[in-house]
């Protein structure tokens, strides 16, 4: 069966109607209860001015020493009911000291002795009030004793009011209470309506169980994601963290328990806060957190034009690296496929003419100088990533016309601290790919790459030079910005940039030696 789902307004009504009931009832009962009081204590004053003005009169101190009884409380009555006509009290009693009745409402007890036990106090002079349950309810009743011309007391005088109950004090106060409740609840409704459509805008017009639904969605969705995703408010506390994140970065803990924590408390040596500082975006870092090489792009989030946090998407770089390495072997492939259907068409044309000797002694020529170069490069090069680069590179540069010359003294047999292969691909292929752009740019019959590794006495030294177009003195300060590009081509200004970064990660130094129209000359060291 269908149950329909509470609004947000309709919650927000019958919340308000019940606070305010609530709150409407505490508050009448704390008014209807300091009713009661000063009405109490009207009454008890109004009871005891009746009873002193009835004890003061000289006619009933006579009367009341008078011998004959039915004389006395006739004129006691009398005088009782005039005073009461005018006060309204509910009755009068005036006994003398042997506590005989001469006044009552009631006929059938006038000559009868009071039994009450509160009121011996009053004939041992004393006036006082006190409360009692009558035949019509709760009375305040005013006890004055009665005093003759010699001061000796004669007698007493009861004066008795009922106290009015919390229905008739509604009744007295109804016009009021209705207005009252009138006027709250016209504007509860309007606050409740008021307050409800505010909540909702706030809320882009959603129900609550529709936010948390899009809450569970969108935390499943940055979970799907193969990107780590990291975001943080403007206090650097953490409002996101998938999967990913956690995996790329080892964090053991459950992410969803990481909500709300600061991130420095997670990740102690993050530079994600660093966004927060400058202005702009950051994009393809190449960054070390605890321990790992990974490439970050980083944005800032606004809302209406304030900066209110930070997000941060990025990749374990050793699968970009991987991924970069895989793309050059393939790019290498088609060099050396390029190059020897060129050779194949010089075999085939020259057994064509009838050249057999010719072709063989090409043949030799091509099948040396491939054996040198492979032996040179498996004896002084160990690890066949590298020397696989190196080989594409100076198979490309014959395609290009360009000489690749790796110098026969070079030498590598170990990378750096912190440093792997992918970072070693990336900084050759980048190095020797700017080279052939420099050398593309200029006209010059002989175009040459030399390029130099040396690894001893604990350095090792990589050197790549070039005869081409050069640069100036304020391009060479520039070219390891990120994105800064002599050239107005799109995805420009990151290879050098990404050798800058290996270079910091591996903590080494970088020269740039350049002259307009003569080369340039990158050395790069580092300590093993």
């Amino acid at each position: 069966m269908y149950k329909r789902k509470i609004s947000v307004n309709e919650k927000i009504m019958l919340l308000t109607f019940f606070i305010i009931a609530f709150s409407f009832f505490i508050a009448g009962t704390f008014v209807i209860g300091s009713i009661i009081k000063d009405q109490e204590e009207e009454i008890g004053q109004k009871a005891m001015l009746v009873a002193r003005t009835v004890s003061n009169l000289p006619e009933i101190s006579n009367l009341l020493q008078s011998e004959d009884f039915n004389e006395a409380s006739k004129g006691i009555n009398q005088i009782v009911e005039e005073i009461r006509s005018i006060h309204n009290p509910e009755y009068i009693v005036v006994m003398n000291m042997g506590k005989l009745k001469y006044s009552h409402p009631s006929k059938d007890e006038i000559g009868q002795l009071s039994e009450s036990t509160d009121i011996n106090p009053a004939f041992a002079q004393h006036y006082y009030l006190s409360k009692a349950v009558g035949e019509k309810g709760p009375m305040i009743r005013a006890f004055v004793p009665i005093m003759n011309s010699e001061n000796i007391q004669v007698g007493v005088t009861v004066v008795g009011y009922e106290i009015p109950t919390i229905l008739q004090i509604l009744e007295d106060f109804k016009t009021e209470i209705f207005i009252a409740i009138g006027l709250i609840v016209l504007f509860s409704v309007w606050g409740a309506r008021t307050l409800g459509r505010h909540i909702k805008k706030q809320m882009f017009g959603l129900e609550p169980h529709e936010i948390s639904k899009m809450y569970v969605e969108r935390t499943e969705t940055f979970n799907a994601m193969h990107e780590g995703i990291i975001a943080v408010d403007s206090k650097l506390n953490i409002t996101i963290f998938n999967n990913t994140a956690a995996e790329i970065l080892g964090i053991k803990e459950n992410p969803a328990n990481l909500i709300g924590k600061n991130i420095f408390d997670v990740l102690p040596d993050s530079r994600l806060p660093d966004i927060v500082l400058p202005e702009g975006s950051d994009y393809n870092q190449e960054i070390y957190i605890n321990q790992r090489s990974i490439l970050n792009n980083r944005v800032p989030i606004h809302v209406d034009g304030k900066r209110v946090g930070t997000v941060a998407v990025f990749k374990d770089l050793t699968a970009i690296k991987q991924l970069a390495e895989e793309l050059t072997g393939v790019k290498a492939l088609r060099v050396h496929t390029h190059e020897y259907k060129n050779k194949l068409h010089t075999i085939a044309g020259l057994l064509h003419l009838g050249h057999t000797k010719q072709a063989l002694e090409y043949i030799s020529q091509v099948s040396d100088e491939h054996d040198n170069i492979t032996k040179f490069l498996n004896e002084r090069i160990y690890n066949e990533n590298i020397s696989g680069l190196l080989l594409s590179k100076i198979s490309r540069g014959k395609e290009l016309e360009i000489k690749v010359t790796i110098d026969p003294e070079s030498k590598f047999t170990r990378f750096p601290d912190k440093l792997d292969q992918h970072d070693f691909v990336v900084l050759f292929g980048n190095l020797i790919e700017n080279a052939f752009d420099a050398l593309n740019e200029i006209e010059k019959e002989n175009k040459e790459i030399t390029i130099s590794i040396d690894d001893q006495d604990g350095v090792l030294a990589i050197l790549v030079s070039d005869n081409g177009i050069g640069m100036s003195k304020e391009t060479a300060e520039r070219i390891f910005e990120n994105g800064y590009s002599t050239k107005a081509k799109e995805n420009r200004g990151i290879g050098l940039y990404l050798i800058s970064e290996i270079v910091k990660k591996g903590n080494g130094t970088i020269e740039v030696t350049s002259e307009l129209n003569k080369g340039t000359t990158f050395l790069i060291t580092f300590d093993i």
